[in-house]
């Protein structure tokens, strides 16, 4: 293995395997018993040499994994960011969105549920609420359950959050019909038609429809692909126009993944408190981190202005419909609005959900999903690494999406259909705006493994779009 100590030997010839490929990103490398096997070397010498590629970056451990090859971020080119601020106006969403929901596509380029195969967590999550169903209920079936949803499992929220630096009694969720529900009943709470609502450009679009629905404005706020929303252009929208709520996603805001600095965070919060401001976060995300979750920008709310929603679709599971809300100094309101769009939730089933996560379930769950993103998501990196064409990512630390951008002569939604007839499914970047922007853009998702099926539809996108 050549000369000098044999750790540096093995960590050269492993060095050597990444640089030319023999191991792509978020490959596994060899394991340390068949490396011991096949160089003759002790344990120690070989855990000595993979540490050592780690420490530099190159290499990181998984627990009961191994060690996986990481992505370079110096190969990387981030997507563009846009300055422009326009007055605020009204939305109009498109109907492309309704196509791509009747495909179930919104996170995926071949959408097949029947080749899929159940995580170990949703499994567990079923027999819990299977147990939590044939338990003897009396006459329970009969009745409606607490309108701010079961106690149970809003303790067990309470707990979830304790863990990320944020401390909220039992009493200050209210259990919702997924996050959608959540940020619906946080701008009723807080807004009047004709309000003025700031937005993430690129952002949501749910949140677009909800603001159409409800006859609000919007005010686009340029964001980064790496850092979030823009504080100075929030500042300067708040100076010019009279803004009623501000909707923003600090960790790993779809499309483009972005991870808002602590700093950040706080400028939001003076900014707030300044212009008083209702600041709704939409934390659908924080789950789904790959390394550690962050913490909410409510845990620095100072003023009770943050009403923080979420849910477990992005997490756990699309087909559970719970979400929460932490409603701030608007929760009453909250609540009554609560009763008027969903008098209950499935007692059965949010019993369930409690019992998932107060056996620690829940928790090993997202261990195991946080290996299984990181391996697609780098898979996914090394495939638009290996396009030969001139493209721009973002490489989020969590999140299901990588944000794409394509020379600016390329429009995606020109092969939306184009692309349908050769079943991939594509979300164009115009879906992320109401002015029409990003049109050289699309959003790439890693949530689900990368088959062959799925391999085949990336490899088309270059020949198609460019």
């Amino acid at each position: 293995m050549g000369s000098g100590f044999l750790y540096q030997s093995l960590e050269e010839w492993l060095r050597q395997g990444i640089k030319q490929k023999r191991w792509g990103a978020g490959e596994k490398l060899p394991s340390i018993r068949t490396l011991c096997a096949e160089k003759q070397l002790s344990k120690a010498t070989v855990m000595h040499a993979l540490q050592r590629l780690e420490a530099q970056g190159l290499v990181e451990a998984r627990p009961k994994a191994g060690y996986f090859v990481k992505y370079q971020p110096e190969a990387m080119t981030a997507p563009s960011i846009t300055t422009e601020i326009k007055a605020p106006r009204t939305v109009n969403s498109s109907d492309l969105l309704l196509d791509i929901m009747q495909r179930s596509a919104a996170f995926d380029l071949c959408p097949n549920p029947t080749g899929e195969q159940q995580s170990q967590g949703v499994i567990d999550l079923n027999r819990c609420i299977g147990r939590a169903l044939r338990e003897p209920r009396g006459g329970r079936h009969q009745y409606y359950g607490d309108p701010a949803g079961s106690e149970t499992l809003r303790a067990q929220l309470s707990q979830h959050y304790a863990r990320r630096g944020l401390v909220q009694s039992p009493d200050e969720f209210c259990i919702t019909s997924g996050c959608q529900h959540a940020l619906f009943l946080a701008l009723m709470a807080c807004c009047k038609a004709g309000d003025t609502v700031a937005v993430e450009s690129p952002g949501f679009y749910g949140a677009m429809q909800l603001l159409e629905q409800l006859k609000l404005k919007v005010v686009e706020i340029p964001s980064s692909p790496a850092t979030g929303m823009d504080m100075e252009s929030l500042e300067k929208v708040l100076q010019r126009w009279p803004v009623k709520a501000c909707i923003v996603s600090p960790a790993f805001s779809t499309p483009s993944g972005s991870l808002m600095p602590s700093g950040a965070k706080e400028q939001l919060i003076q900014l707030a408190n300044k212009y008083d401001l209702a600041v709704i976060e939409d934390d659908i995300y924080a789950d789904t981190a790959l390394s550690a979750i962050p913490d909410p920008l409510k845990a620095i709310d100072t003023e009770n202005r943050v009403i923080l929603c979420s849910s477990f679709s992005k997490s756990l599971s699309r087909d559970l419909r719970l979400g929460w809300i932490s409603g701030g100094r608007w929760h009453t309101e909250i609540s009554r609005l609560k009763l008027v769009t969903q008098l209950s939730s499935s007692c059965a089933i949010q019993e369930g959900v409690a019992r998932f996560m107060s056996e620690g379930r829940f928790l090993s769950h997202l261990r195991r999903q946080r290996n299984l993103l990181q391996k697609n998501r780098d898979q996914l990196i090394a495939e638009l690494q290996n396009w030969n064409c001139d493209v721009k990512f973002s490489v989020p630390e969590g999140g299901l999406a990588i944000w794409v951008e394509f020379p600016e002569e390329v429009d995606t939604l020109n092969y939306y259909h184009a692309l349908l007839a050769q079943e991939i499914v594509i979300t164009p970047g115009t879906l992320f705006s109401i002015s029409k922007k990003y049109k050289n853009c699309l959003r790439l998702s890693f949530c689900h493994s990368w088959n062959e099926q799925r391999k085949n539809a990336l490899d088309m996108l270059p020949v198609v779009l460019v």
